[in-house]
């Protein structure tokens, strides 16, 4: 049973206590769940109430939802709070808003536990792990964002296996796998949604989306190739393919990206500097793009440059906690301390557990 449900203990009701909630019989010899606080050798029963039992159950559902005794406490859950699913659903979203990602996902995970049929926990956990592996990638913590997206992963094949897969569920899927260049399945999930969607305005999208993905011939093998090899480590045979491609297909911005996302991981930074320039130049000045190009003029020592790339990308999205943390490394190499300290600052505010801007802010006031 997962460590998360060390703070349980097991209790047997008193016999008074045996009563019916709506139809619910409570069983006074059923051992029930309660959740404490202090140390479990500490709990004292005149603390008990229906809300430690409620949550001790839900916390089970979300980490053993296999439990023996899954179905009695989906029941008694469901007797004792009937507007379980509404309030804990607003719950989990306000938390996720306000980028309490962990609560976030353990209550999603407590209603997919407590309603393991209903697909919109299923869709609303995928979206918080998503934004746990968006969360992981600004902290740098790379083995931790590609766990998060595999479970993303996981979590979309289970919900779009199921026989009546909301079309949402399919949308939402689509615009994952684009961020993670799975063209195919992206057009797959999309032209479902056009299918089977009833949002004139999202079925729009979705068919642009398709239009914009074939025109620029990203479904191309070689691409899809050229991406993997990249993200697995593989940048000199990653490189090889994306330069095949773009034989083919060179206007192709996304693929002149690719490319210089494999120079830059090899350190080949003024030859990937001028891919992200092409890409520039037959394409949008995307966040990405504009930072991994500051990036490459950074290590080139082009620290002019490398500021207005990131000042730029920074007006586009102000809470981009890797763009502000490489202006604060600019400002570091530019010998503008007070100024790195600031950028750093904002980093934590936004990020409190940026290891690498509390690191560098420790180095400042060290030196």
């Amino acid at each position: 049973m997962s460590d998360k449900l060390g703070d349980i203990i097991y209790i047997s009701l008193p016999e008074e206590l045996s009563r019916e909630i709506g139809s619910l019989q409570i069983d006074p010899e059923r051992m029930l769940p309660v959740e404490v606080t202090g140390g479990q050798d500490r709990y004292d029963l005149h603390d008990l109430s229906w809300e430690q039992i409620v949550s001790a159950m839900l916390k089970i559902l979300a980490y053993a939802p296999d439990h023996e005794d899954a179905d009695y406490y989906r029941e008694f859950v469901l007797a004792v709070t009937p507007r379980a699913v509404e309030e804990l659903t607003e719950t989990a979203i306000i938390k996720a808003r306000n980028g309490d990602l962990g609560l976030a996902e353990e209550i999603f995970l407590a209603l997919r536990g407590l309603k393991p049929d209903d697909q919109v926990s299923a869709i609303n956990l995928a979206l918080v792990s998503e934004q746990q592996a968006d969360a992981a990638s600004r902290l740098g913590e790379i083995q931790v964002e590609r766990e998060y997206i595999d479970r993303t992963y996981q979590l979309y094949q289970e919900i779009l296996g199921s026989d009546d897969a909301l079309p949402d569920a399919h949308l939402n899927a689509a615009f994952f796998f684009v961020k993670q260049n799975d063209y195919e399945r992206a057009v797959e999930c999309f032209a479902y949604y056009v299918d089977h969607g009833t949002d004139e305005d999202k079925r729009s999208e979705s068919r642009e989306m398709i239009r914009e993905i074939r025109s620029r011939n990203l479904l191309d093998t070689l691409f899809k190739e050229a991406y993997d090899f990249i993200r697995m480590g593989r940048e000199v045979e990653g490189i090889e393919k994306i330069r095949s491609f773009l034989t083919s297909y060179p206007t192709v911005w996304n693929g002149w990206f690719l490319l210089g996302w494999g120079l830059r991981r090899l350190g080949r930074y003024s030859e990937a500097r001028d891919a992200f320039q092409t890409s520039l130049e037959h394409g949008p000045r995307q966040t990405d793009t504009l930072n991994e190009m500051a990036i490459c003029e950074l290590e080139l020592e082009n620290f002019d440059e490398a500021q207005k790339l990131l000042v730029e990308a920074v007006s586009m999205e102000p809470e981009n906690t890797k763009i502000i943390s490489n202006l604060g490394i600019v400002a570091l190499k530019t010998g503008d301390t007070d100024q790195a300290a600031a950028y750093f600052r904002t980093v934590l505010e936004i990020e409190p557990n940026d290891r690498a801007a509390a690191a560098y802010l420790e180095q400042l006031r060290d030196e």
